[in-house]
């Protein structure tokens, strides 16, 4: 093959191998299908890889680092992505790190337990690791390793945390806190964890009469009498009880969770997941009616760039909030409101504000969204109102925002320009990006335009499935032409992928293409730093 014969995206490169839709890409490195997993999940499959398949695969990439001897970069990777928030579930990582914990890998094995408290901050995440540990093990899984893991888990948080965690996150999948305690055998080394424990195991009467008139556990058992009186109390008690003893949600009683007033006190401590999740729920009875002063507060926290940050505010979840939310329904259930416009715009700049704020580059960027048929049969971690075309058009429009010099355009067999701008609103986006005519998928179009077009271009950033075929030529033959076309010699490639498949159309051996995960909240940073060649 000569130099300057061009390959159809139905033959493969060099190196190359067959995608899912029947073209050739690159295969992408184990490390970097790690952090797509752990971005993107398994959830839902794509459009050409079923969800059993799709989750075999990244887990078979993940037990490949561990035996080419970086088990221990793969446990600092899975820390990074959850202690920075980068992902938008915890699961994928719980699941990663749980794999690391039953390799037969021992430094593998002992980082990964190491690290059990800083990736499984709450009961949930730690239920959901012995769901997996207890998967993928051969015998019980319940080995001494494994054991002082979770004794550490209880015994390192204050007694007044945990008391809150176990009344506050029960159980998940079959398992709760009395399971995991009887098989972790922890005997517990104060009075405050000892306390909390006889709680779990025994109830509130075998607290007090062991520890009752202890000075300091005293504060925990008014806390657990607390949570005991909520179970029974009208809502005058339950208001008083709220405000003392800072009860949450899941300690108020079903009968009493249509009630304006309790919602209202619960309002004034809401942690901001908490408020995010029940939008629709406060809508529903009436407390965030237009103009109300409750309202006015939830807007003022959703804009606040700093309590987005410090709860770790996932942008894909600020997005799939404000879909639910202006549909004036839940996805499941009953559940309907009347919609506060005012919410659906603090919703749409918590969704800028909630990624990691960068300066621009002042280079100039073609954002170019694969709307390709494939794109629509995705569903993002499993939201049924979010594809991944939808999610593509909110990804771009991050960068967007960010640097001034950007032309967007769609792509499927052929490309379009698009009519949308940084000063739009992401409904607006979203319902111009859905117009678009969809067919089969050329991830070269976006560079030939280029050329066609005599366009000036630093970046191409290609947001996509990565599943490519109707091409006469392949996407990074595509930009070496139009780096020697254009003069832009140093024009780079950036593929956002959208979804967690082996698949990328960037050049691993051309240090001017880049792959990186959609939907990872450090993703304005990695572009930044990659595209100014501090990376």
């Amino acid at each position: 093959m000569s130099d300057d014969e061009e390959v159809p995206q139905s033959a493969p490169l060099p190196g190359m191998v067959p995608n899912s839709a029947g073209g050739y890409t690159w295969e992408v490195d184990d490390m970097r299908r790690l952090r797509r997993f752990m971005c993107l999940g398994s959830e839902g499959g794509t459009y050409y890889i079923g969800e059993k398949k799709l989750g075999k695969e990244n887990a078979a990439a993940i037990i490949r680092l561990i035996a080419s001897g970086k088990g221990a970069d793969v446990v600092r990777e899975i820390v990074q992505f959850s202690v920075e928030g980068r992902a938008a579930k915890q699961d994928p990582i719980v699941f990663a790190l749980a794999l690391c914990a039953r390799d037969k890998d021992a430094a593998t094995k002992a980082a990964a337990y190491e690290a059990l408290n800083k990736v499984c901050r709450i009961p949930t995440h730690l239920f959901a690791f012995v769901e997996f540990c207890q998967l993928l093990s051969e015998g019980t899984g319940w080995g001494r390793a494994h054991r002082k893991a979770i004794q550490k888990w209880y015994s390192s948080k204050s007694p007044k945390a945990l008391a809150q965690a176990v009344t506050k996150y029960k159980q998940r999948n079959g398992w709760s806190h009395l399971d995991v305690l009887r098989l972790c055998h922890l005997k517990p080394e104060t009075d405050g964890i000892a306390c909390v424990c006889k709680y779990v195991v025994k109830g509130i009467e075998a607290c007090r009469a062991e520890f009752g008139g202890k000075g300091d556990v005293e504060k925990t058992i008014k806390f657990l009498d607390a949570v005991e009186a909520a179970k029974t109390a009208d809502e005058a008690t339950m208001i008083s009880l709220i405000k003392e003893h800072k009860l949450v949600r899941e300690h108020i009683p079903t009968e009493l969770l249509n009630s304006e007033a309790i919602w209202a006190t619960l309002l004034e401590n809401m942690p901001m997941t908490a408020m995010i999740r029940n939008l629709g729920k406060m809508s529903s009875i009436g407390l965030l009616k237009p103009l109300s002063s409750h309202s006015e507060v939830v807007c003022q926290r959703l804009i606040d760039t700093k309590l987005l940050q410090e709860a770790r505010i996932h942008p894909f979840n600020v997005l799939l909030a404000l879909k639910t939310y202006e549909q004036g329904k839940g996805d499941k259930g009953k559940l309907t409101w009347e919609v506060n416009q005012s919410i659906v715009s603090a919703l749409d700049k918590a969704y800028y504000l909630s990624f990691k704020f960068v300066e621009p580059t002042g280079k100039r960027y073609l954002l170019a969204i694969d709307v390709s048929g494939s794109m629509t049969g995705y569903k993002v971690l499993g939201a049924n109102t979010i594809d991944a075309r939808t999610a593509s058009a909110a990804m771009a429009m991050v960068t967007a925002r960010t640097e001034s010099k950007y032309h967007m355009v769609g792509f499927s067999h052929e490309l379009v320009p698009l009519p949308i701008n940084a000063t739009m609103d992401l409904n607006t986006v979203m319902s111009r990006i859905g117009a678009v005519p969809m067919g089969g998928t050329d991830c070269a179009q976006p560079m030939l335009y280029a050329m066609k077009k005599k366009l000036e271009v630093d970046v191409f950033i290609v947001y996509t499935d990565c599943e490519t075929w109707a091409g006469a030529i392949h996407p990074s033959e595509a930009l070496k032409q139009y780096r020697k076309a254009s003069g832009i010699s140093n024009a780079k490639l950036i593929v956002c992928a959208m979804t967690s498949n082996g698949f990328t159309l960037a050049d691993p051996d051309d240090p001017g293409m880049m792959d990186m995960a959609g939907f990872d909240s450090a993703a304005p940073e990695v572009i930044r730093n990659f595209v100014l060649e501090l990376i």
